[in-house]
Order: structure tokens, then sequence, then C-alpha cells
């Protein structure tokens, strides 16, 4: 090691006590997201002066020889923000070798961060560890149980219940470092950990009992949490006409407690139950402005909904409740159309949400999608109707109003975001479809006019909880990639996850707990941390407010030495002191909104391991030892029953992307019927088998974007009319196709993909005479030079063959596909539908 390298490392020894403190005299710092990056993702960090120096450039040093392996310049100064006069994006995205490193820039010196495909890896899985010490009824973390004698009900008569009349509410989560317990977060919280599962399954494990004590069930995690908000809101649904807001109240902030000391209601250990009249209420001096029944039964419509499609094949009995009961919230939502506001007792703080028509809209689209893809049998058929409403409640709030704003309410427009634009818009296609996605841009543009002002791409309010909004906002952006593969805002997106792990003017996690190694909240507002010094792993804390916001909060008095008080300035604070429970609180559902995104940015990394080449995905994951079979057709399927046959002997199941054309030939029905009913993925292959775009000139298109969509929607048609209920994977006709292809294929909700070049299966469908003629047996030893000759063997293959071929090849190929799938199983390998080789 020369000198040099000698001096950087002796540097950063010496700085990394102070990484993300201020030494004495320190004016520069380098901030982090702690967890690391991706090495095909986003990767910026942000420079940070108090004093006049400014930078030109910024290096890349590995942390273990101390050599700097990138320098680049920085683009430009952002100017002062918040306690700092200069502010640069130090952006090294192009560098994606994986390891330790640490970032250098004028006089400052980053912390040790790592370059790895699995710095999210457990996230969410560490994140659900909060969700169950949240846990109300039998908490496993303590195990012990509180709050068993819940609750007595208030203003309910119109329902036929008297004040004080005790039903048992038993279960679900505390709200935050208080016991109360809302309907409303409950709710939301329920719907995003069934969304996780839903949409990223491989993520979560198996460790916990259903009560949340250690042991396997064969369930995941995310599922057992998920249904223990489930049965708590089936509590507080119990019959059509009774639906219940809230679980205690205000008088819960009395004093800190463990949850099984709770006695502040004057009736032992009952706490009060308040009814959904859609009536504005009061207790003590406060009453709030509730003006319906809707954005609370609209919730719980949802999250019944959901959990309807999730548990139907795990626990029909629990399913069909679910089903029954998000058809009586959806009703007695439309009782009366407003919101319902929390109530209080002592002090003015509720959650004064004041927006339904999202909780209406997300309702329906959730509606839609259990007669859609579950049969749900209804009277006169919802789907249509619901698709409707959905629309028009879209129409009727397009951009969550918070977005863009300056300042909001305490939980003025909750969910933070709207779900349901993601929802809806999956169901939709064309221009539809494009409407509710423009939705989400123009709530997305709100925020990015902001945020590309500043270094951190901060354009989000410092309002109370403003982590919950980073967190949703993150989502949102994630959803309008997904939705339309547009990546215009994939650095917005990635700052505001950065942001909640470290790079923010603070230098910290907002993470208990995560990561282990770096800086997160440890002396949080929080009994179990405060009282008995139970950690509190997992929890996301509330977050940095307006300084003005901190300074007019009732009963703040800091405990300790403020260590981010350099950081503190005129536009917002943040504390990690138990005395500040305005930035320093976790939160329930913002953990359960963070647990999704988490699992997002853990699924992503994983598929940033397969290969993509012009929008396609060519290849899945090289470290499995697994491959998918594929066979297209269009005019021939003289193949079927030999190949269906096989696969059945086999006991695998292969992929099939057929056109319009195809399944649309009654002499090919019962194939269909017969590769469907064996478990094989079927999917479209356009609808009149076009040529997309020149042989000789990829670049060069033949359709229009409007024949393209008019073409695969036919296809689809044909695909729903087999019976077949849903396709997410594309393979273009001729597998040939461009960069516009790939982004009018996701903008209509589907992901291209495309074979593995490499071996000469594709070429199954030649015959004598053509140039590129193949013999059976050459493509069979091509499929076996190339297992041999690649790093990677056929690991994530897409292996292409076609279902029928022209009369005039007559060395079939499918005649030896037995042989091949004995050697390739022979050799270790595993078979999979795209479905699985992909997600």
């Amino acid at each position: 090691m020369n000198i040099k390298n000698f001096a950087v490392l002796f540097l950063l020894t010496c700085c990394q006590t102070f990484s993300f403190f201020a030494a004495q005299g320190q004016t520069e710092w380098i901030r982090i997201n702690q967890l690391g990056y991706t090495p095909n993702g986003i990767k910026v960090a942000v420079w940070c002066g108090k004093g006049i120096q400014q930078i030109k450039s910024f290096n890349l040093v590995d942390s273990a020889t101390g050599k700097t392996v990138y320098t680049a310049p920085v683009a430009k100064n952002f100017g002062a923000y918040g306690p700092f006069q200069n502010t640069y994006r130090l952006s090294f995205s192009t560098f994606i070798s994986a390891g330790r490193y640490f970032l250098s820039a004028g006089n400052a010196l980053s912390a040790t961060f790592s370059i790895d495909a699995n710095v999210y890896k457990g996230v969410a899985n560490f994140c659900l560890q909060y969700m169950r010490q949240q846990r109300s009824g039998f908490n496993p973390y303590l195990k012990d149980s509180c709050h068993t004698h819940d609750g007595y009900t208030l203003d309910a008569q119109s329902a036929g219940l008297q004040d004080s009349t005790h039903i048992d509410v038993t279960g679900g989560w505390h709200d935050a470092s208080d016991y109360l317990q809302y309907a409303t977060t409950s709710a939301n919280a329920t719907y995003h950990l069934l969304m996780a599962y839903r949409d990223f399954p491989d993520v979560f494990t198996d460790e916990k009992l259903a009560n949340g004590l250690d042991g396997k069930d064969g369930l995941p995690d995310v599922l057992n949490e998920a249904r223990w908000g489930l049965n708590w809101l089936l509590k507080m649904h119990p019959a059509p006409n009774l639906l219940f807001n809230q679980l205690g109240d205000d008088r819960d902030h009395m004093g800190m407690r463990i949850p099984t000391e709770d006695s502040f209601y004057g009736r032992g250990f009952e706490r009060p139950v308040y009814f959904v009249s859609g009536e504005p209420q009061q207790r003590g001096k406060f009453m709030n402005n509730t003006t319906g029944t809707s954005s609370t039964a609209g919730k719980f419509a949802s999250a019944f909904g959901l959990g309807f499609m999730l548990f139907k094949k795990i626990d029909g009995k629990f399913a069909i409740t679910l089903k029954q009961k998000s058809m009586s919230a959806l009703a007695f939502a439309a009782r009366k159309p407003g919101v319902t506001q929390t109530a209080s007792v002592r002090s003015p703080y509720i959650y004064a949400e004041d927006n339904w028509v999202d909780d209406m809209e997300l309702a329906n689209a959730v509606t839609a999608t259990m007669e859609k893809t579950h049969q749900l049998k209804t009277s006169g058929g919802l789907m249509p109707a619901a698709i409707g409403n959905a629309m028009r409640y879209a129409a009727a709030e397009p951009v969550t109003p918070w977005l863009g704003k300056d300042t909001a309410k305490h939980y003025q427009w909750y969910p933070f975001i709207n779900i349901g634009h993601y929802e809806l818009a999956k169901q939709l296609t064309g221009k539809k479809r494009d409407t509710i996605t423009g939705y989400y841009k123009a709530g997305i543009e709100r925020v990015w006019n902001k945020a590309k002002q500043n270094a951190f791409y901060r354009g989000i309010p410092f309002i109370w909880c403003s982590n919950n909004l980073t967190t949703a906002f993150a989502i949102q952006c994630y959803w309008y990639r997904q939705l339309t593969g547009d990546a215009t805002f994939a650095e917005l997106e990635q700052a505001n996850t950065d942001w909640l792990f470290g790079c923010n003017p603070w230098g910290t996690s907002m993470v208990y707990g995560l990561p282990a190694w770096g800086d997160s909240p440890v002396d949080p507002h929080s009994a179990f941390t405060h009282l008995k010094q139970h950690p509190i792993n997992g929890g996301l804390v509330d977050g940095p407010v307006y300084t003005t916001i901190f300074s007019n909060l009732i009963g703040i008095q800091l405990q300790n030495a403020d260590e981010y008080a350099p950081f503190q300035s005129a536009l917002a604070v943040y504390h990690d002191d138990y005395g500040d429970y305005s930035t320093n609180e976790p939160t329930m559902d913002g953990t359960a909104s963070l647990i999704y995104l988490a699992a997002a940015r853990e699924a992503e990394a994983a598929r940033l391991n397969h290969t993509i080449f012009k929008g396609a995905i060519t290849r899945g994951n090289t470290d499995k030892k697994q491959l998918g079979l594929v066979f297209t057709g269009d005019e021939f399927a003289d193949g079927g029953n030999v190949i269906a046959g096989t696969l059945q002997q086999q006991g695998i199941q292969a992929s099939f992307f057929f056109t319009g054309h195809f399944y649309r030939n009654s002499a090919f029905g019962s194939l269909i019927k017969k590769l469907k009913q064996q478990g094989n993925y079927l999917g479209p292959h356009s609808d009149q088998h076009l040529l997309y775009c020149d042989w000789d000139n990829r670049d060069s298109l033949l359709v229009t974007k409007k024949q393209f969509i008019a073409d695969l929607n036919a296809n689809l048609h044909s695909i729903s009319k087999a019976g077949i209920v849903k396709a997410n994977y594309f393979l273009p006709p001729y597998e040939w196709y461009n960069d516009s292809i790939a982004a009018w294929t996701k903008a209509n909700g589907l992901q291209l993909i495309n074979y593995s070049p490499g071996t000469l299966s594709n070429a199954d469908y030649t015959y004598p005479g053509l140039k590129n003629y193949r013999s059976t047996n050459e493509i069979y030893q091509s499929v076996l030079q190339t297992e041999a000759s690649d790093d990677h063997g056929l690991n994530g293959y897409i292996l292409l063959l076609h279902i029928g071929t022209d009369s005039r090849r007559t060395n079939k190929f499918y005649l030896r596909l037995n042989e091949l799938i004995t050697t390739l199983k022979q050799k270790g390998y595993t078979f999979k539908r795209v479905d699985e080789l992909l997600k």
C-alpha cells in the first residue's frame, strides 16, 4: 500500500466516528443511504457544507485498499438548504462493481457503505418486528396480554346500542407509542401488508407462528400479521349496521406506561369504542368535523376484499367471511358520503381526515378485481358498475391534495397515497389507463417542481409524520414507473428512499435499529424503550417537522443534549430524544407502508439480476439453476399433444404464447384447454402476428402505437375468451421488437420478454431449403454446448421453441423434448413457468 492510500485509510479510520455527527470544527459532510446501493440502481449521495467551501469533483474509494476507483465532476451547486450554505449531488450510478466503499469530496469523507444486490434484503421482514410488538390483545414481544376488556360503545344509539354497551374488540395494533387504535390507520396498514405479500411474495419469510411467537406454520409472517389486522377489523364491523372508528381516545396520553398497565378511562381496563355515525362527535370540549361514513368504511371494504383474494386458497371459510364483510362495508360506506374523523377529549389533536373519494375509488377497484379474477358472484354483476364508479371517484380527486403543498392538517389527506389509482389502472387499457397514470404523474410533477431546487430532492412538506408522506410518495413514484415504464422520476423516487436511511441533513436513518452498524434512533418517544429499555426494531419514526410546528406543539421538552444541534435550522428540526413526540415517535401505519416499499426495493434488486435487452427481459436470475421452456404458436400446432404429454410425463410446466389467430382457431380449442388444465402459463403473442420493425433497421417501426395497442388488445381479448384470467408477460411476434415496443407494452400493463440468445432452439421452425435451416441434432447440441460454455450454464434461460411447424420440416424437434428435459434434469436444472422464473 502506498503512502497516499495509507493516509486515506488513516483519515477514514479517524473520521468514521464523526461521519454522522458534527466533529468539533467540522463544516462539511457527505450524506448517504446507510443501507447502501444496488449495483444496477441509482446511486447518489449529497455533499453539504456550512462554509464558503465549494467542490468540483468527488472520489469513490475502495475501503479495503484505499484506492480511488471512480472520480466524477459534480454537476451543480444547489446552494443553501436547511443548515447548509452549499450542497451538491454526487452521482455514481454508472459505477456497478460490488464492494465496500466511501466517498471523499472537499474535506469530507462519508461513512463506509456497500454496493451490493442484497442491501435491502431482510429489511421488510425486520420491520415486521415492530408490527408484532404493537399488537394489542396477546403481545408476543411481552409474552403477555393487554387490553383484554375492550370495549364499551359510544354514539351507536342509532344502531340500537346504548352507550356503554360492551362488545369484544380486543386485538389489532396500537397506533404508535400511545395505545389508541384507529380503524383508518389499521385498515390502511392491513392493506399495505396484504399488498406487499401479493406483489412481492418471495421477499417474506416464515419464522413466526400466527400468535407472533417463534416457529413456522407454513405461512409467510407478513400474511399472519395482515390476518391479525383483519381479525380486529372484523370485530370492528360485527354486523351490517355496525362499524366502529376508534378504540380509546386521547385520555391515553395522560402518562407513559407499558400497555398491560392501561387504566386511564375510569372503567378499569375497559376502553371506549366509537361508532361511525356519520355525524360530528363531541367528547369533552372538542368537536370533530365528521360528515359521513365513506372514508372509514371504504377502507374496511378494501382490506376485506384484498384479504378475500389472498386467503381464498389458504382458508376458504375465513375468505368467505371477508368477502361478505367487504360487501357490507361497501354498503355502509355508501350510507352517507363523507369523512369520519377521530374523536378527542382532552386536546385538539385528531386525525382530521378531509377526503373520502380516494377510499371509495379503492373499494370499487377492489370489488371489480374480486369479481373479475375470483369469480365473485353478485346479482347482476358488479364489475362494470364498480369500474365506472372507481373512474368517477378517481376523477373527483385525481391528485392527492397534499402533493406539492407546503402544509396540511394532521392526517388530513389519508392515506397519503391514492392506492385506488394503482389498483384501478392495472385493470384498464388504452386511454383510460393513461388517464389514471396521468393523475399519478401530475402529483409527482407537483412535488418535483419543488424537489429539483435542492440537493436532497426534497419536495415533501415537513408536517407531522413527514416520513410517512415520504414513504408514500416513493411508492407512488414506483407505481407510476411500473405502470408506465417511464423512468423520468426514478432518481426522485430513489432520493425519497435514501432520505429515510440517512441521506438527509441529519445523516440519520429514520428506522429504529436499521442499519445495525449505522446511525439510527436510539431514544424514541416510546414507553418500551424509555421505561423498560426494550428495543423497538423496525419502527419508522415520524420524521422532521417545520421548526415553526415544533415550537408551537404542546408538552414537548427535550430530555438530553441535542446531538443533531448543528443540523437544526429555521426550516426543520429532528431530534432523537424521548421528549420529542413530534419527530421521534414511531407509527404503526408508517411502518406498514415502509414494509411495502422495502419489499419493492428487495424484489426489484433481485429482478435487476435479470438480463434486459431493449426493454425486454431475455434471461432470469443467473444465480439459480432453473430455466423456462417457452413455446410460441400462430398457424401450426402439430406438436401440441406431444409437448403436453411430455410435460405431464416429466411433471413440469411450461409457458405458451399464442396469437389471437391461434386462440380463435376452433381446431386448437381442446389443446388450449388441456394446456391450461395442466397448469401451464398461457400468454399473448400479438393478434395478427405483425412484424413490428424492419429486419435491417430495428429502430424503424412498421406499426404505429395505435395499431400496436389495438392488435395487442385483440390478442388479450382472445385470451380472455379462452378462459385465461390474466397475462402479465408478452412475447413479441417473430421475437423482433425495439425500445418503443417495450415501452408501449409496459404502458399497456405487460412486461415484454424474449428468448435468451445463445442456443439455436428458436430455429426449430426452419425446414430444408431455407438459408437459416437447422437440423434437430444441431439445435439439440447447441443447447448442450451453451450449457457447458456459458459461465452460468442455462441458469435463468428462456428456451424458446415452437408448438408446431411447417410440414416441410420432417425432423421435428419436439420429438426430442423428453430427452432434452431428462438430460437437463440430470444436470440439476428445474423447470419453471415464466411467471415463476421472472418473479
